[in-house]
């Protein structure tokens, strides 16, 4: 989340007549994140999250990532539907962009998990790869394996001007990985960012499921070692604790019975998560135009991750 469009008080009131869920009461941007402008509404019916989609997500993708929210909600999944006016459009247009009305989830997303609670988040993500087993869209990855050489090669040289030498190191890293892609392990509808911040908890319970812009078809076991990667580290990348991550698998699995292969490649799975986002977050490091309400994020946080991964010895899912 993030806010790179501005939106007045004025085109948000008109905009929220089209529904019935209230005047507008107050309206704050929402700083975290990278992807979207995003903005916390109240009304007088409630508290809604307001979306403006930005360069990066095609509107095009809207449909898919809304019918999969849909499919979860069905399924008793806590996740935030896009609501329709009262015509019934869910994507609507403000300030020149793609936007739409979508529910308020309570819960707070924890900065320093417990085990308690990365085992609760593993299960959750174990929950929704078991309701999604029927879900019959399909969409690419469109930041998956195939777009890291072309984005390693847009960003160049420049990597160097974040950490000196960083060019060489991540090109190494990303040839050792791509060599060993798993590309025979299952293929699932995942959602390639379930970061601390997209899982919102109360204590050691999951209330919600959030953000899933970036949600795909792809190898299942490939959303696991994105969720490890981002659980098992703190914020800096620094320090490793491999228990959150083996807490995670263990309630992944009360859902999902995870096959012998897919448990080796995790760590493949994971160094190759390390990459994805060092890249996204380098591009948007030295790209991310400087009156941006938006918080960069450190790209050698993954480098650190990446690593560590390589330094470890033994299976991921035993700590």
């Amino acid at each position: 989340m993030a806010v790179y469009t501005q939106v007045s008080a004025e085109a948000l009131s008109a905009f929220l007549a089209r529904f019935d869920h209230g005047d507008l009461v107050s309206v704050k941007g929402i700083a975290e994140g990278v992807e979207n402008s995003n903005y916390l509404v109240d009304t007088t019916r409630g508290r809604f999250i307001l979306t403006l989609y930005e360069k990066r997500v095609d509107a095009g993708d809207l449909p898919f990532f809304f019918s999969m929210i849909d499919h979860l909600a069905e399924r008793d999944l806590p996740v935030p539907r896009a609501l329709p006016d009262r015509d019934g459009t869910v994507i609507q247009e403000l300030e020149g962009r793609p936007a739409c009305l979508i529910e308020f989830l309570s819960g707070v997303s924890v900065s320093h998990p417990t085990r308690a609670q990365a085992f609760a988040a593993g299960g959750a993500m174990g929950r929704m790869h078991a309701a999604l087993a029927d879900f019959p869209f399909t969409r690419t990855n469109s930041m998956g394996v195939d777009s890291w050489r072309p984005l390693f090669e847009r960003c160049g040289r420049d990597l160097d001007a974040i950490a000196p030498g960083l060019y060489d190191e991540v090109g190494f890293a990303l040839d050792e990985t791509l060599a060993a892609w798993p590309s025979h392990l299952p293929i699932g509808t995942i959602h390639a960012d379930l970061f601390p911040d997209n899982v919102l908890m109360r204590g050691d319970a999951v209330t919600g499921l959030i953000d899933f812009y970036f949600a795909c078809t792809d190898i299942r076991a490939y959303d696991l070692a994105v969720m490890h990667s981002a659980w098992s580290f703190d914020a800096a990348g620094a320090q490793a604790d491999w228990s959150l991550g083996s807490a995670l698998i263990e309630g992944y699995r009360l859902s999902v019975d995870l096959r012998a292969d897919e448990l080796a490649g995790l760590s493949t799975l994971a160094r190759a998560a390390c990459i994805r986002f060092l890249l996204s977050r380098a591009w948007d490091w030295l790209n991310t135009p400087a009156d941006a309400m938006v918080t960069r994020k450190d790209p050698l946080a993954y480098l650190r991750r990446l690593n560590a991964y390589r330094a470890r010895s033994g299976p991921l899912h035993i700590a």
